[in-house]
C-alpha cells in the first residue's frame, strides 16, 4: 500500500470540485425555461414609490431567476389606461398587473376589500389579515371568476383627506362638492351630497386647475407634492378614513401563473412580499419631509371636524350593510374583515396607540 500524499490529495480534489461546478451549474441553469411577462400599472413613473414598488418586483424576479424569468414593466397609458389593469390582465392582453383593485368596484363592489375598507384596517392589521386572518385566501377564491390572481405589492399606509378649494367645517359643505375620489369610497361621500368622480393620478392637477374638480384626494405628502395640488388647491386635509390603508395589488393571469414552474411561482410570491414591504416603509420614510415641504409652499392643514367624520361613518355602514344584504361576497368578506378589525384594535389600543400618542406629545412639545 503506498503512502498518503496529501497534497496530491487536496490538489485533485480541488481540481474535482471545480470540474463538478462548471458542469452541474449550466445543468441548472438549462433546467429553468426562459419566461418573458408584461405588467402593466396604473401609475405614471413619475410616482416613484407605486410604481417603484412594481419594477422592484420585476428586478427581483430576474435577480432571483439569473434573468430567465423577466416581467417588463409598462407605466399607466404605455399599453392600456391605468384604470384597465385588470381588464387587460383578465384578458390575456398581458400577463400581469400592478393597480389598486377598488378601481373596479363598478365590477363588484367586493373589489374594495382588496385594497382597504373605509374605517376598516390599519396597514399592519390589514397584512395581518391577508396573511393570517384568512383573507388572502377568499380573495383569490372571489377572483376565480375573473381568472386573476392576486398578491399584495405594496400598501400606502394611511392616506390624506386630500385637497379642497374651500373649508369643510360642516356636512352641508360637502353637498354638491365635485370631488375626484379613489373607487368604492365615492358611494359613501354620495351619501353626504358629494359628486364622485374617478381619474387617473395624471389627469387630476389639469381637472383641478380648470375646475372640472373642487378637490382631489390621492396618496400623501410624497405623491402629492410630486403632482403638484399644492398649486391649485389650498387646503390640505386628513385623515383619509376611506383608506385606512391601501393595499397595491399584483395580480397575474390566473392560467399563466398556474403555467409556471413551481420555483418561479415561489420567486414571484417572495418579490411580491418584499415590494409589499419596501413600499410602505418607503412612505413612511418620505411623507414627513413631503409634508414640510407642502406647508412651507401653502398648504393649509386641517383635520376633518368630528361632525364630518361620524358623519361619513354613519353613511359608511349603513352602505355595508345595504350591499351586504345582496352581495354574497361582499358580506363573506366584510364578516371576515369586522371580527378581525375588533379584535386588532383591541390590540393596538393597549401598546401601539398608547406608546404612540406619549411619544407624540414631546414630539409636539419639541422635545424629540
Amino acid at each position: 500500500m503506498t503512502g498518503f500524499n496529501r497534497r496530491k490529495f487536496i490538489k485533485g480534489a480541488a481540481a474535482g470540485g471545480v470540474g463538478a461546478t462548471a458542469v452541474a451549474a449550466p445543468a441548472i441553469a438549462q433546467s429553468m425555461p426562459e419566461v418573458k411577462w408584461r405588467m402593466t400599472t396604473s401609475w405614471p413613473k413619475s410616482l416613484d414609490t407605486l410604481h417603484g414598488g412594481a419594477e422592484l418586483i420585476g428586478r427581483r424576479v430576474a435577480e432571483m431567476t439569473d434573468n430567465k424569468f423577466q416581467i417588463q414593466v409598462f407605466a399607466a397609458g404605455e399599453i392600456v389606461p391605468g384604470l384597465q389593469v385588470l381588464d387587460a390582465v383578465q384578458n390575456g392582453t398581458v400577463e400581469s398587473g400592478h393597480t389598486a383593485m377598488y378601481y373596479y368596484f363598478g365590477k363588484d363592489d367586493a373589489m374594495v376589500f382588496l385594497s382597504g375598507l373605509p374605517f376598516g384596517l390599519n396597514p399592519r392589521q390589514q397584512n395581518a389579515w391577508l396573511q393570517f386572518g384568512g383573507g388572502l385566501e377568499i380573495i383569490n377564491d372571489f377572483l376565480k371568476q375573473f381568472n386573476v390572481t392576486m398578491f399584495p405589492g405594496g400598501n400606502t399606509n394611511c392616506q390624506m383627506g386630500g385637497w379642497f378649494s374651500k373649508e369643510i367645517k360642516t356636512v352641508d359643505d360637502l353637498k354638491g362638492l365635485k370631488f375626484r375620489i379613489g373607487g368604492f369610497a365615492g358611494k359613501i361621500v354620495q351619501k353626504l351630497g358629494v359628486v364622485p368622480q374617478q381619474f387617473a393620478a395624471g389627469d387630476i392637477y389639469p381637472a383641478l386647475e380648470k375646475g372640472s374638480l373642487d378637490a382631489a384626494e390621492w396618496v400623501g405628502p410624497y405623491d402629492d407634492d410630486k403632482l403638484g395640488f399644492v398649486k391649485v388647491a389650498k387646503y390640505y386635509y386628513y385623515p383619509g378614513w376611506w383608506e385606512p390603508n391601501s393595499t397595491s395589488a399584483f395580480i397575474c393571469n390566473t392560467e399563466k401563473f398556474n403555467a409556471l414552474p413551481k420555483q418561479y411561482q415561489e420567486v414571484l410570491k417572495s418579490a411580491c412580499a418584499e415590494a409589499n414591504g419596501w413600499v410602505s416603509a418607503k412612505y413612511d420614510a418620505v411623507n414627513p419631509q413631503g409634508l414640510k415641504r407642502l406647508v412651507a409652499a401653502g398648504a393649509v392643514l386641517k383635520p376633518f371636524s368630528p361632525e364630518v367624520m361620524d358623519a361619513s361613518w354613519k353613511a359608511a355602514n349603513e352602505l355595508y350593510k345595504e350591499i351586504s344584504a345582496k352581495n354574497a361576497w361582499f358580506k363573506k368578506l366584510y364578516d371576515s374583515q369586522a371580527a378581525f378589525r375588533s379584535d386588532a384594535y383591541l390590540w393596538t389600543s393597549v401598546a401601539d396607540f398608547t406608546m404612540d400618542s406619549y411619544m407624540i406629545r414631546y414630539r409636539n412639545a419639541g422635545q424629540l
